[in-house]
């Protein structure tokens, strides 16, 4: 019995460590958060994935990881989609 009460333990335990990913944009959000190596910000990023074009965003958070210079990829990735939002036509 005591065995079978250690294995419930650790499923449990490994259950919790799980991201819980409903929806599509969920996914596309921790992609990005994954992408920018910025899991402290995914609630942000999985808000502008539902509520924006999840694929321009993806495209953009990899162009952003592309670049070795940049330290706060989460900062640049959010100036980047920002300056987009003000100039939709570049």
């Amino acid at each position: 019995m005591a065995g079978m009460k250690e294995k419930y333990a650790e499923k449990l335990a490994k259950r919790s460590e799980e991201s819980k990913v409903y929806r599509k944009f969920q996914l596309i959000g921790l992609e990005i958060a994954d992408i920018l190596k910025d899991r402290k910000h995914k609630a942000l990023y999985i808000k502008l994935a539902k509520e924006g074009d999840s694929e321009k965003l993806l495209q953009a958070a990899k162009a952003v990881a592309e670049r070795k210079e940049v330290k706060n990829k989460g900062a640049y990735f959010m100036s980047v989609i920002q300056n987009a939002e003000q100039h939709p036509h570049h």
